[in-house]
């Protein structure tokens, strides 16, 4: 379907099948009521456990201590990049490292870390970025009693804010390396604790909290203390390509501004819970195979009758 949105200069207010869309493009969008029809039927569609492989969440199931999970969900989450067999097979090497009881083992480090994790690469993450992580829970989580006591104690209930609150978690964890090293943290820690403050769109550690604090058959709700509706859409290439072609979103950027914007617009369809598609809208990529360009696929699609491809 054609966009009826043409740049700035275009003062005409059209409806396509996704709702409205006026001159400055999706910031006068309005949600359509087959939309959320078919949304709601994307979800009831995906949303089930047996359904998460090959997502990184499959990890965090194969254990059963809250506090397991949670260390792992972290680790899942910021590796999360890349190809999803590099990305699972990196998780697995780590988690092998870590054995059945990371928490624990975490606590627990000892002298070989470093060594133990040498041989690690994961795209431009390498073992010692790896180890500086490790190395940085082990120095916090003691003292938190979980990941989730160190996550809260960053974050201001009462305001909602989330992207405030990984920023000062990222930021307690990076601190935490300079204490103990007397230096600033390298790129690699800096990447997989990659902060809103700096125009990241924190896909992962957004994706991680969506992980945590949902409660469904996909996402575990292990954390009670923030409501779903604080949370912020884990936007990445994909994600943002479907929600351009909804005519949610018109901006190729994937940066924290986006994520606002992206997450202000399912807010309007879900005030409750705005992240609550996201799972289901990415299995579109995985399963439904969208590249963002007309193809056979697109008879099958669910979003066909919406995307304006």
């Amino acid at each position: 379907m054609q966009s009826f949105y043409k740049g700035p200069g275009h003062r005409q207010s059209k409806t396509t099948g996704c709702g409205l869309r006026s001159a400055d493009g999706p910031q006068g969008w309005l949600p359509d009521e087959r939309l959320v029809a078919l949304l709601d039927g994307l979800y009831q569609r995906y949303n089930h456990r047996h359904l998460i492989p090959p997502d990184p969440l499959q990890f965090v199931y194969r254990y059963r201590d809250p506090l397991d999970q949670e260390v792992v969900g972290l680790l899942a989450a910021v590796l999360a990049y890349g190809r999803v067999g590099q990305i699972c097979n990196a998780i697995g090497q780590v988690l092998a490292y870590l054995g059945p009881r990371p928490y624990r083992r975490i606590c627990r480090l000892g002298p070989s870390l470093r060594q133990d994790l040498a041989g690690f690469r994961h795209r431009f993450t390498s073992g010692n970025d790896i180890a500086d992580l490790l190395e940085v829970l082990h120095a916090r989580l003691p003292q938190a009693g979980s990941l989730q006591g160190l996550f809260m104690s960053g974050y201001d209930r009462s305001s909602c804010d989330i992207l405030v609150a990984i920023d000062r978690f990222c930021q307690a964890l990076l601190d935490t390396y300079t204490h103990l090293h007397g230096a600033s943290p390298g790129k690699g820690l800096r990447y997989l604790l990659a902060m809103p403050s700096s125009g990241s769109g924190c896909k992962r550690l957004n994706m991680f909290l969506r992980w945590m604090v949902r409660d469904d058959q996909v996402d575990t709700g292990l954390w009670k203390g923030i409501e779903p509706s604080c949370l912020i859409v884990p936007i990445d290439t994909h994600i943002n390509r479907i929600c351009m072609l909804l005519g949610m979103h018109a901006g190729k950027a994937v940066t924290v501004e986006a994520a606002v914007r992206l997450t202000d617009r399912f807010r309007m369809i879900r005030p409750d819970d705005p992240v609550r598609y996201d799972f289901a809208l990415s299995r579109v990529g995985i399963v439904e195979g969208c590249t963002g360009r007309p193809s056979a696929r697109c008879a099958r699609c669910g979003l066909g009758q919406f995307c304006l491809v």
